[in-house]
């Protein structure tokens, strides 16, 4: 059987960032799809059912955080997917936020396009492939 490729939802109302993330995601062997606020992310996690997402936190309609909360409290078939955080706020406030909501990693910008690799490779080794 073929493995199906990972979709990856990324969320970043900057679109040069967005387009950045996007194309280092693709570049990394996966399927992405974008989202340039909150709401249109969470609209994209129902009706494309990525297998990870990359959120930034400081969005507009519904920041990050909202996003993180509605996926954690969802029905158990959209529950648990990882869910990586980038986000500009470096303060420890908005980590310990991000873990209380579950988030599986948080990335501070700037970081190194290797630091993001990893985190998605590392997250991806942990999703079992859906049919």
């Amino acid at each position: 059987m073929a493995e199906k490729t990972l979709k990856i939802l990324v969320a970043d109302d900057e679109p040069e960032i967005l387009m950045v993330l996007a194309k280092m995601v693709r570049a990394e062997g996966f399927d992405v799809v974008t989202a340039s606020d909150g709401v249109e992310a969470w609209e994209k996690v129902l009706s494309e059912n990525p297998d990870m997402l990359i959120l930034d936190i400081n969005m507009p309609k519904k920041d990050g955080f909202a996003v993180l909360k509605e996926l954690r409290t969802s029905p158990p078939d959209k529950k648990w997917r990882p869910v990586i955080i980038v986000s500009g706020r470096q303060e420890m406030d908005s980590f310990h936020q991000g873990f209380n909501l579950e988030a599986d990693h948080y990335l501070s910008k700037p970081f190194r396009m290797e630091e993001l690799s990893s985190a998605i490779r590392l997250m991806a080794s942990l999703i079992p492939f859906r049919t």
